[in-house]
């Protein structure tokens, strides 16, 4: 057997992938890299039952095989990955020298078979494969995270882009965007601007920060009264805009902006002071339009508050043919 010959050692240091086969068509000897990939039991073995031969088709034999020596030969392995190879055979003491290789499959073989460098003849060209492989898997590794990076730059930029930087509620942008895609997609809602009474004296009287602070405060009760559904938009200096998704009840919505303005009437404190402010709100409805747009919607929402405020301010008014003249 060949384990026992001068050349064994050779062999397997040039052709580490390669088989030895005795003239009775049996495996005489493994170089490293396929011991790897046999069962210990695979010396002595018939060849053909280890090895399929799928090019050239109909060699049955070692007889066979010999007479396509030097010719590129087609086989897959006989095991769970049915590893395709490339080979060449070369008679040798009355058998078969079979020197084999991977091609393109080297990159899953090397991962069904945890194989490394050191299984493969220095002079081979599929060092230099892998060594391609690893870099085009490097490059696109970064390229992936470049890309993840870029993209969460980009849903960082959009969602500042439709953010109310002081509060944290959606802006007038987001609001217009949202309203014409429910227009756009049948979706019934309620559009109720909020304008906050009394706000312009607590910045006269406790300044900016007191201002901004209430604005905070304001943004909390809003989101606080309405659902996750929902959005509250900043939409001005104090004026904010509730849309609501897919209710349209008169009186469900009179009792959500009784419930706001109740809380906007409480005390709030900032550095030891007290702000107090109150806040009147007009609600229109997609529902009273044949074909609703943005600009009609908000445009008779402002109509219904405007009447709250010359009723007292601290109301909510529904919107209604009725205030056209007004």
């Amino acid at each position: 057997m060949l384990d026992h010959m001068p050349d064994a050692q050779a062999f397997d240091a040039l052709c580490p992938m390669h088989v030895a086969v005795n003239s009775e068509g049996k495996i005489a000897h493994l170089g490293p890299t396929l011991a790897k990939l046999m069962d210990d039991d695979a010396v002595g073995r018939p060849f053909l039952d280890l090895f399929e031969l799928v090019r050239p088709r109909g060699a049955r034999s070692v007889a066979d095989l010999q007479a396509h020596s030097g010719a590129p030969l087609h086989l897959r392995l006989r095991d769970a990955h049915r590893t395709p190879v490339k080979a060449v055979a070369a008679p040798h003491m009355g058998g078969l020298i079979v020197n084999m290789s991977f091609g393109i499959s080297v990159v899953e073989a090397v991962g069904n078979y945890s194989l490394t460098s050191r299984d493969f003849a220095p002079t081979d060209l599929t060092i230099e494969m892998l060594y391609l492989v690893e870099a085009k898997s490097a490059a696109m590794e970064q390229s992936r995270d470049l890309n993840a990076r870029l993209q969460g730059a980009k849903i960082a930029a959009e969602e500042q882009a439709f953010t109310d930087t002081l509060t944290g509620l959606k802006n007038r942008r987001a609001m217009d965007h949202i309203m014409g895609r429910y227009i756009a997609l049948g979706v019934g809602f309620s559009c109720m601007h909020l304008d906050l009474d009394f706000f312009k004296s607590v910045n006269d009287t406790l300044g900016h920060a007191a201002g901004d602070h209430v604005l905070q405060e304001v943004a909390r009760i809003l989101v606080a009264e309405t659902r996750r559904e929902d959005t509250v938009a900043r939409v001005g200096g104090d004026e904010f805009v509730l849309i609501i998704h897919e209710l349209q009840h008169p009186d469900r919505l009179a009792a959500i902006a009784a419930r706001i303005i109740a809380r906007l009437e409480h005390p709030i404190p900032w550095n030891g002071e007290t702000c107090r402010i109150s806040g009147s709100a007009g609600t229109s409805r997609s529902g009273q339009y044949e074909t609703p747009t943005v600009e009609q919607m908000l445009h008779h929402a402002d109509l219904a508050l405007y009447a709250s405020k010359r009723a007292g301010r601290g109301k909510h008014t529904h919107f209604s043919t009725d205030l056209l003249g007004l």
